[in-house]
């Protein structure tokens, strides 16, 4: 076949697994990211191989496709999330990124080194341990209506801040593997531009779209408010790379920004079908990353149990402890919605990788940690929200 028409059929298998994918695991009662995730393992190089390695590689058309479907996921996320909810959960969420960051990091890097590892390799292989998923946790709560639940609102403002610490810590695990030292004045220079970006694009960009909105209006296309507010998304997203923060940090301060507009409901409305289009190949490719026989043998497995457990603890610990303020129940979602770990631990292993700190069995059971925590998550996540609705335990933002 030629080229295009290869992309053409694995895109078909990719869609067509997730939608078969999400069905089962919403009949099983489970979210249905845990179907696509699952479908990507199934079709993925480790079991029926219809997706191939070099067809998931970073850059090619399936990996953009998915990063594009990630990007518009918490850009809509962000359409439901105001500033002002996010200022009442302030400190909770704070308490929740800084405390889900140490905790996963110190125990993380004491067991590598525990298992024979230097501090340099023990440290950076516990910074595989640090950044929550935020898109994995954000469909999750998206797909069970729940995103005005002050909970969620913890959550998602744990994520920015779970996101530039885990980027700092990053940054310094870097340095010491290369050995090039500890440059704590190039880190606070690192940290003040990246507070200063969220700073200026998430308080000025909402108050100057609250300010006035009308201008959305001004092009003679019907769709103009959306194409106009995509256009946001995709560029706030790129400038927040070049500041070292995820894309989808960028994307979700678009979105928040879009929410301020009289358009809001409108905009929610048409990003259903781009999101329905676009969000599965993110979840699919997630699945397919894992090589399972890397993971075929007793010790492998072992080491996965207690690395996968080690995840979950420090996580759901951080959370638990930053968000009491809310109660133990509410303390108890915030710190399960912490957990996934998903693309960001693939990618801090895939650096791992290719920096010679990680053998392919470590890299496999990194993954497999930052896969399991993704699709272990959802369900006890939906089953808790679901609880605290039947059972009237709910809050509403400014209960904290």
């Amino acid at each position: 076949m030629h080229h295009a028409n290869e992309i053409l059929f694995a895109l078909f298998i990719v869609f067509v697994a997730a939608q078969v994918g999400a069905e089962i695991a919403q009949r099983l009662k489970l979210p249905g990211v845990v179907g696509e995730i699952a479908a990507g393992c199934a079709i993925g190089p480790s079991v029926l191989g219809w997706i191939t390695p070099e067809q998931i590689a970073t850059g090619t058309p399936l990996d953009v496709l998915a990063e594009i479907g990630v990007v518009l996921l918490l850009f809509s996320v962000g359409l439901e999330t105001r500033l002002e909810d996010l200022k009442k959960v302030g400190k909770a969420a704070f308490l929740v990124g800084v405390l889900g960051v140490l905790l996963p990091f110190g125990m993380g890097g004491f067991w590598a080194h525990a298992q024979g590892f230097d501090w340099g390799k023990s440290l950076f292989l516990a910074a595989a341990f640090v950044a929550t998923s935020a898109g994995i946790t954000a469909r999750v709560l998206q797909e069970l209506g729940v995103l005005q639940r002050v909970e969620s609102k913890v959550i998602l403002g744990a994520a920015v801040i779970d996101d530039i610490l885990a980027m700092l810590l990053l940054g310094v695990v870097v340095s010491l593997q290369g050995g090039q030292g500890f440059d704590p004045m190039h880190l606070l220079v690192v940290l003040g531009s990246a507070v200063g970006f969220i700073a200026v694009i998430g308080w000025g960009g909402t108050r100057v779209m609250r300010w006035n909105s009308t201008w959305l209006e001004k092009p003679h296309s019907s769709h103009s408010p959306l194409l106009i507010v995509l256009a946001l998304c995709l560029g706030v997203a790129y400038v927040s790379t070049l500041f070292g923060l995820a894309a989808i940090i960028g994307a979700f301060l678009a979105g928040m920004i879009a929410s301020e507009t009289r358009q809001q409901h409108t905009l929610e409305q048409q990003m259903q079908p781009l999101l329905a289009l676009l969000t599965p190949f993110f979840f699919v490719l997630t699945g397919s990353k894992i090589d399972l026989q890397q993971l075929a043998n007793a010790d492998a497995l072992i080491a996965l149990l207690v690395v996968t457990l080690i995840a979950i603890v420090s996580k759901l610990l951080g959370g638990f402890l930053g968000a009491l303020s809310l109660g133990r129940m509410g303390a108890t979602i915030v710190g399960f919605g912490m957990v996934p770990r998903g693309e960001v631990g693939v990618v801090i292993a895939s650096l791992g990788l290719a920096a010679g700190v990680f053998s392919d069995r470590m890299y496999a059971i990194i993954v497999a940690m930052s896969l399991l925590t993704a699709m272990v998550t959802p369900p006890i996540l939906a089953w808790l929200l679901k609880r605290t609705v039947r059972t009237g335990l709910s809050t509403q933002p400014g209960d904290a």
